[in-house]
């Protein structure tokens, strides 16, 4: 029985974001003109925007009996995300990241893990994870929860489609580290620059058809301001970004994946997909934080794209 539409596993942090006159580089001093705090992590992010728009959605993570950890979970109570997934440690401390984003909404961001990079194996709820859909996929600073995924991986039933937003962290790692994961990947929806990483080639339409030879079905590439490619071996489109004020850029790429998934689950074209990508991310970008910006289905309605 399926029971989600999607089910995301990743890192559980939550955000404090300082507004900053500029970003400082090394022996550089900035200062701060604003802060907010809000709950994070990418593919809780991109979970959150689906749960606004309408899909049935769950989490499977790590948190700590801590303030930040609470804060979490009824943060996603809240949004309507099924929690039952979570796993919630006796000791230690949640994840936390810190955002410094500039005037013109550029950013800089500093993990610090906490309890995410402890979940073993033996933790997860096989059961939770297979009642889905799709399984939405992001990295771990540590290699402790990236083997966890892996060894999910290796029993993962046919029928869940896995996602997967690779982030820098895990495209550091290799083509060949993640070669069990690409294979079995249904859609993937890295960056230029991640891709860039993961495979020492510029040009992101190569490394698109790169990454379909190794078994994905599906790549959505970002590209920010440029908006988005998008391939799957029989069709490929560059789709134009929505051109909107941009305040902050935490999190746009997390929108995005919410907005593509959210076609996916809807049976929409690939090029509608992208289009749906890339309009969550503009709504996203629009506001100060990863979710405040967060667009919900009648938006979608209002602009015609549901």
């Amino acid at each position: 029985m399926t029971r989600f539409d999607a089910v995301g596993f990743g890192a559980l942090n939550v955000d404090k974001l300082f507004k900053v006159n500029k970003i400082a580089s090394a022996e550089e001093e900035s200062f701060v003109t604003g802060f907010e705090e809000a709950c994070g992590g990418s593919a809780a992010n991109t979970i959150v925007g689906l749960a606004r728009l309408g899909c049935k959605v769950g989490f499977i993570g790590k948190v700590a009996d801590d303030r930040d950890g609470r804060m979490l979970l009824e943060d996603f109570r809240r949004e309507g995300v099924d929690t039952n997934g979570i796993i919630v440690a006796r000791h230690g401390r949640s994840g936390t990241a810190m955002g410094f984003v500039d005037r013109k909404g550029e950013r800089a961001l500093y993990v610090d893990p906490g309890v995410n990079d402890t979940i073993e194996f033996d933790e997860v709820n096989k059961e939770y994870a297979f009642q889905t859909r799709f399984l939405h996929l992001t990295s771990f600073v540590g290699e402790k929860s990236f083997q966890t995924q892996k060894r999910l991986f290796e029993i993962l039933p046919k029928n869940v489609k896995v996602s997967l937003d690779i982030g820098e962290l895990y495209a550091r790692k290799g083509l060949e580290a993640l070669e069990p994961i690409l294979s079995r990947t249904f859609v993937m929806m890295p960056n230029a620059k991640e891709l860039q990483i993961l495979t020492k080639k510029a040009d992101y339409r190569e490394n698109a058809e790169l990454l379909l030879e190794k078994g994905v079905k599906t790549v959505a590439v970002k590209l920010g301001s440029k908006g988005c490619y998008v391939a799957d071996g029989k069709e490929s489109h560059m789709i134009e970004a929505f051109e909107v004020n941009v305040v902050d850029t935490t999190g746009a790429g997390d929108a995005f994946c919410a907005g593509f998934l959210y076609g996916l689950i809807s049976g929409k074209s690939l090029y509608e997909c992208g289009r749906l990508g890339n309009f969550v991310a503009s709504r996203c970008i629009m506001k100060m934080g990863a979710r405040a910006g967060l667009p919900r289905l009648t938006d979608l309605m209002k602009n015609k794209l549901a």
